[in-house]
C-alpha cells in the first residue's frame, strides 16, 4: 500500500520543525569534504532523523535511502529517498530556495514525492497520478507548460561549474540558445518547472536524494525528466528535465551532439 498524502505532510512538518528554527540563526557548519566544500548542518541531520523516524514506525518493511545518515534495504519493493535539505549552501547563506525533499519508490521507480520550502510556506506535492502546490496563495493542481521551443526557453541550473570536460561546451550550446538562464536555485528549479514558470533544468553530478522525489512531481505535472543518455533518472548523475516531450527531444539533441 502506498503511503498518503497526510502522512507526507506528518513527515514535512516534522522536517520543518528542524529546519526553520535553524534557517538564518548562525548555526555551526560541517564541511564533509576534504579538498573542497560540501557543507553539512545540524539541521540535515535532526530533519533526516526525525523522517526516519517516523517512516520505520509506520512502515518498518520499507527501506530508505538518505543524505545523512546510513541506508536501509534499498533493495526492497518500497523505498524512501530522502534529503532533508536540498540546498544547504542556500541554507546556510539565508536563501530560501532549498527545500526537503521526500520522495516514494516502487520497484526502483519513483512515484511519489513531495518538495517543501517551510520559510515560503509551499509544497510541491506528486500523489501518483498528478501534482499539485499548496501556499500562501491557495492549493492548486500544478501542469508544465510548453514553450514552444529553446528559443522561447528558461534554463535554470544549480551552477555552470559543476559541469566537466565535453559537458561544458554542451550544457553552453543549450544555454546559447535559451532566452533565459538562471543559477543557484537548487531543487526550487524543478518545483518551478512543474508548476509551468520555467522549462528547462539542467543540472550534472546528482545523488539519487538529489532527485528522488522531484521525478514524479516533474512527470506527473505532464514534464519530463531523463538522464543526458535519455536513460531513467532515479540513479542521478547528469540529468535534464523540461516541460514537454517537444522541448526535451531538443535540449536531449544538443547535449549528446559532439
Amino acid at each position: 500500500m502506498r503511503p498518503d498524502r497526510s502522512f507526507f505532510n506528518r513527515l514535512a512538518d516534522a522536517a520543518k520543525a528542524e529546519t526553520l528554527p535553524r534557517f538564518r540563526s548562525g548555526l555551526s557548519v560541517v564541511n564533509k569534504q576534504q579538498g573542497g566544500f560540501d557543507p553539512v548542518t545540524e539541521g540535515d541531520q535532526a530533519a533526516e532523523a526525525v523522517i526516519r523516524a517516523l517512516i520505520e514506525a509506520e512502515f518498518p518493511e520499507h527501506g530508505i535511502l538518505g543524505e545523512e545518515h546510513e541506508d536501509v534495504g534499498t533493495d526492497r519493493d518500497h523505498v524512501w529517498v530522502i534529503d532533508p535539505i536540498d540546498g544547504t549552501r542556500a541554507f546556510i547563506s539565508g536563501v530560501p530556495v532549498w527545500g526537503t525533499l521526500i520522495g516514494f519508490q516502487e520497484k526502483g521507480r519513483s512515484v511519489m514525492g513531495l518538495m517543501d520550502q517551510p520559510f515560503t510556506g509551499e509544497r510541491y506535492f506528486a500523489d501518483g497520478e498528478r501534482s499539485w502546490y499548496s501556499g500562501p496563495d491557495g492549493e492548486r493542481q500544478i501542469r508544465t507548460r510548453d514553450c514552444g521551443g529553446l528559443d522561447n526557453a528558461i534554463l535554470f541550473s544549480t551552477s555552470p561549474h559543476l559541469f566537466k570536460g565535453p559537458e561544458v561546451a554542451r550544457f553552453q550550446a543549450v544555454q546559447d540558445r535559451v532566452k533565459l538562464f538562471r543559477y543557484g536555485i537548487d531543487c526550487y528549479a524543478y518545483a518551478l518547472l512543474a508548476a509551468g514558470h520555467v522549462d528547462l533544468v539542467i543540472e550534472t553530478v546528482l545523488k539519487p536524494y538529489d532527485v528522488g522525489a522531484l521525478i514524479p512531481l516533474i512527470e506527473q505535472a505532464g514534464g519530463v525528466v531523463t538522464t543526458w543518455d535519455g536513460g531513467r533518472p532515479e540513479g542521478g548523475g547528469s540529468i535534464i528535465a523540461a516541460g514537454s516531450a517537444a522541448l526535451h527531444a531538443e535540449a536531449l539533441a544538443m547535449l549528446n551532439s559532439n
